[in-house]
């Protein structure tokens, strides 16, 4: 039976079709399964009787407009709440949502609990780095931290690194707005001299947002609000940046050369592709949780699922608590 991922089937733009979908291809190819929470006369027939894919029922979905807090403390039935509270009570080991993700932060802060010694979970987008992956940490969950919360997260993103991505001791660096170590305000200042004195990390000190595809750092630090503009910067550039390059090669001009560069295109596309990594993991959460795109496709759904699996079989969450312990 393997791992037991719990999956809010009603988020996501295309929910629940694309959702049931990806949790399909995700059974059908890991040793997994999935309770699938949601409208379960909508989800039945769409499941078809999957040995692996149990249905728990929920008869709302928390709306995009929603305060995240009060919707979660407000609405018992809405489906990321019924499956936030299985993973409480055991019956999942991970949380997937391609929710409302303030609804999933919150679902997770306030009924699945932070693991012990966390100050604050952080959320973990995995950026495709030119040699190897690199972690943005905090990718949005916390607009406003301290630099003891900064200094946390490097330890969160090493582990992440380390245990998730089997990358061998990682580097990590905070961003600032340039590379000197008095760039920045003092909370910043605070937060660079707390990771360059702690021997436990390979800090590599400050980087700046140009270096965030370059893989000079396996990890990079900074707050919610300039995680998550950096994120949304890097995945608006790159869908352009190869939006122009495939006018170009498909253009009447280009047709030969575009049929040559086909192949190198698209591994281009697979690698920039959000969906290869599936989502952000909320990471000092009580247990594994995934917070996918709303946007995302089944393959980015089914990935989700796989990555929250192979945490739960790593001992993520335990790997975050020895470290920050």
């Amino acid at each position: 039976m393997g791992v037991v991922i719990a999956v809010d089937a009603m988020g996501g733009d295309s929910a629940p079709l694309s959702v049931v979908e990806g949790v399909r291809a995700a059974v059908d190819s890991a040793e997994l399964s999935v309770l699938l929470v949601g409208d379960e006369t909508v989800l039945r027939p769409l499941v078809d009787g999957h040995p692996r894919i149990e249905l728990r029922h929920a008869s709302s979905v928390v709306p995009q407009d929603a305060e995240p807090a009060e919707a979660v403390r407000g609405d018992d039935s809405a489906s990321i709440v019924v499956a936030a509270r299985a993973v409480k009570a055991g019956e999942a080991q991970a949380l997937v949502s391609a929710g409302h993700s303030g609804a999933t932060l919150a679902a997770a802060a306030l009924i699945i609990g932070r693991a012990p010694g966390i100050s604050r979970p952080g959320l973990a987008a995995v950026l495709p780095g030119a040699v190897r992956p690199t972690v943005l940490i905090d990718a949005g969950a916390n607009l406003d931290t301290t630099p003891q919360q900064l200094h946390q997260f490097a330890h969160l993103g090493t582990a992440f690194a380390e245990h998730l991505l089997g990358i061998d001791a990682p580097t990590c660096g905070l961003l600032a707005i340039g590379e000197e170590p008095g760039k920045g305000d003092a909370r910043m200042k605070e937060a660079h001299a707390l990771l360059a004195d702690d021997v436990a990390l390979a800090y590599r000190g400050s980087v700046e947002g140009r270096d965030a595809l370059t893989s000079l750092v396996d990890v990079i630090v900074t707050d919610g609000f300039a995680g998550n503009v950096l994120l949304k910067t890097c995945e608006g550039t790159a869908r352009e940046a190869f939006r122009r390059v495939r006018a170009e090669a498909t253009g009447l001009r280009g047709q030969l050369g575009g049929l040559l560069l086909r192949p190198g295109l698209r591994r281009v596309r697979d690698t920039l592709d959000p969906d290869t990594y599936g989502g952000a993991h909320l990471l000092g959460a009580n247990a594994v949780t995934i917070v996918v795109h709303g946007s995302a496709r089944p393959h980015g759904i089914a990935q989700a699922c796989r990555y929250a699996a192979e945490g739960v079989e790593r001992d993520l969450i335990g790997a975050i608590s020895t470290r920050v312990s």
